[in-house]
């Protein structure tokens, strides 16, 4: 490829690329380009072959030039915030976060500013932005009083490329979750579609009209009085999964009052656990495994984010009311 200038493209068709469609030619040729990113530019004529506009879908000869623009990204219109982010990874493709119970992940109303977003863009100055626009690409979200580990691509192409494996289910995500009553059996699945709740449209529910296939392994980490620690492997990322399908099993995420309440704490027998679990201030459920390949390398990338602290001083003050314990990583998984 030749460049005359920054954002100029300019390349002919070699024999080894004789027969390739152009969206797919510009994707290859240039690293910033995802091949969706590609066609639309080409059906907006930033691109032309042999100096005509053509389809993103046309066949390139050998000799033929394709010249053109690659457009500069549009700045963000969020503010750039100098948050405390807990980075466990960080490449030229994407970055790993250990994200803090309390933080939004992107700009919604009623949280302007002070998100994940924001934190991101002081952070990554180095960002090739995702749809035409300087921003980071978030993958998967984690609710706002989840805490655990979060994959963020920083460009188009590991952003189209970690979707898809999130999409078809090539990743694996572990949380660790607290949970009201004991579970029989050590370990087992929650098998239950998701939907929008009928009624209350902040909320998802199980088993509704329309509601998508949802699926969750579960195994047993920890048995309490009246409480069970579980390691769960989610096979789907429907909104608020979790928190879902163990209220709908009946045994509600401590602490999550959307889909729980604090009533169970009240009827504990013992005043000190009792006492210790009504101050409890958000859902005790975090994202602790990442699994996934490098969308850009292929490498293997495995991630952990150790529990935050108010969890394990939690677990710890629990400790002389514990049954059972098998460890952090359950049985099954």
């Amino acid at each position: 490829m030749d460049t005359e200038n920054a954002g100029v493209f300019c390349c002919e068709v070699s024999s080894t690329h004789d027969g390739k469609r152009l969206d797919v030619f510009l994707a290859e040729a240039i690293d910033s380009l995802s091949r969706s990113l590609a066609v639309r530019q080409v059906k907006d004529g930033f691109f032309l072959v042999d100096g005509k506009r053509v389809r993103p879908s046309v066949k390139l000869r050998a000799g033929q030039q394709v010249t053109g623009r690659i457009p500069d990204m549009r700045p963000s219109p969020l503010c750039a915030q100098n948050l405390v982010l807990d980075i466990l990874h960080e490449d030229a493709h994407l970055l790993v976060l250990n994200k803090a119970a309390g933080m939004v992940v992107h700009p919604a109303p009623g949280h302007p500013d002070g998100t994940l977003v924001n934190a991101l863009l002081h952070h990554c100055p180095d960002l090739g932005g995702i749809g035409g626009e300087v921003r980071p690409g978030i993958v998967h979200r984690l609710d706002k009083d989840t805490s655990g580990v979060m994959v963020v691509a920083k460009h188009q192409l590991s952003h189209e490329r970690l979707v898809s494996m999130f999409h078809d289910r090539k990743t694996e995500k572990y949380y660790e979750a607290l949970v009201w009553g004991e579970l029989a059996g050590d370990e087992g699945c929650m098998d239950a579609a998701i939907g929008r709740h009928p009624v209350d449209r902040k909320k998802m529910a199980a088993l509704v009209s329309g509601g998508r296939q949802a699926l969750s392994l579960w195994s047993v980490t920890g048995r309490y009085q009246g409480l069970t620690r579980l390691l769960l492997n989610i096979k789907t990322g429907r909104t608020h999964q979790i928190r879902v399908h163990c209220s709908h099993a009946g045994h509600p995420i401590v602490g999550d009052t959307l889909y729980g309440s604090r009533r169970p704490g009240e009827r504990m027998k013992d005043t000190r656990m009792r006492a210790a679990l009504l101050k409890v201030e958000r859902q005790m459920l975090h994202a602790r495994f990442l699994r996934f390949t490098h969308p850009v390398t292929g490498a293997a990338m495995a991630f952990e984010a150790p529990l935050p602290e108010d969890m394990e001083n939690l677990l710890a003050y629990l400790r002389p009311w514990c049954t059972e314990e098998r460890g952090d990583y359950g049985g099954s998984f």
